[in-house]
C-alpha cells in the first residue's frame, strides 16, 4: 500500500490532518477523494433497497445523491471529533467505483477512531471491501496513530459483521435496542481492534 500524502498532525496532536492528493494504493484498489464524476457509479448503489435496508438513510433518488456526493467530496480532513475523511473504492480492474469507506475521528484524546463502510452487492464476493478495510486498519494505526479502531452495524447485518471479524475485529458490545432505526428499535454491534493486536497480526503475517 503507498502511503497518502499528509499536512498537519495526528489526531493525538492538535493540528488537523488534512488527505492531500496521492490516493492509496492496494493490490486491486485504489482509494481517493470522492470527485463530482462519481455521481453514476455513487447512485447505482445508493439508490438500492438491499444497500440502505441496514442504513439510517433510504435508498435515495438521483437528487439525494448528488447532495451526499456534494458532501462525500467535502469529506477529505479530520480537523475536529466527528469528523469523516471518506473515501471512493475504485476496483481499477472495472474501472469504477465499486463502493465508499472512511475513518471517523471518535476522540482525539483517546485516540479513538471509527471504520465505516458501504459497497455495491454486485461487487461482493471477491474480497474487496476486506482489501479496503484493512487498508483503513493500516491508515488508522500508521499515520494517524490511533489506539483503537470501532466499527458498529446493525445486529442484522451479518455481511458488515463478518467483514469486521475478517480484518481482526473482536464483538465488543451488543446494545440491545440500542437504536430506533426507520420506525423499530433494533440491536447494535459494536466491533474494535486496539492498535497493539493489529501490529501483532502483522507481525505474524496475518
Amino acid at each position: 500500500m503507498s502511503k497518502p500524502a499528509w499536512a498537519g498532525g495526528s489526531p493525538a496532536s492538535i493540528g488537523p490532518v488534512r488527505l492531500l492528493s496521492q490516493p492509496i494504493e492496494t493490490a486491486r484498489l485504489t482509494l481517493r477523494s470522492f470527485t463530482p464524476g462519481d455521481f453514476d457509479d455513487l447512485y447505482a448503489y445508493q439508490s438500492r433497497p438491499d444497500v440502505a435496508r441496514f442504513l439510517y438513510w433510504p435508498p435515495r433518488d438521483r437528487g439525494q445523491v448528488r447532495r451526499a456526493l456534494r458532501e462525500q467530496c467535502q469529506e477529505t480532513s479530520l480537523d475536529a471529533e466527528g469528523d469523516w475523511l471518506t473515501f471512493a473504492v475504485v476496483w481499477r480492474e472495472a474501472g469504477r467505483v465499486v463502493g465508499e469507506i472512511g475513518l471517523k475521528l471518535v476522540s482525539r484524546e483517546d485516540r479513538l477512531g471509527e471504520i465505516g463502510f458501504v459497497f455495491h452487492p454486485d461487487y461482493q464476493g471477491r474480497g474487496l471491501a476486506t482489501e479496503a478495510a484493512r487498508a483503513m486498519l493500516a491508515l488508522g494505526f500508521g499515520p494517524l496513530r490511533w489506539q483503537r479502531i470501532i466499527g458498529c452495524c446493525d445486529a442484522r447485518n451479518l455481511a458488515s459483521a463478518r467483514l469486521m471479524e475478517r480484518i481482526g475485529m473482536r464483538l465488543a458490545a451488543r446494545h440491545v435496542c440500542g437504536e430506533y432505526v426507520k420506525g423499530e428499535w433494533t440491536d447494535e454491534l459494536v466491533y474494535a481492534i486496539p492498535g497493539r493486536e493489529w501490529k501483532a497480526s502483522r507481525t505474524k503475517g496475518e
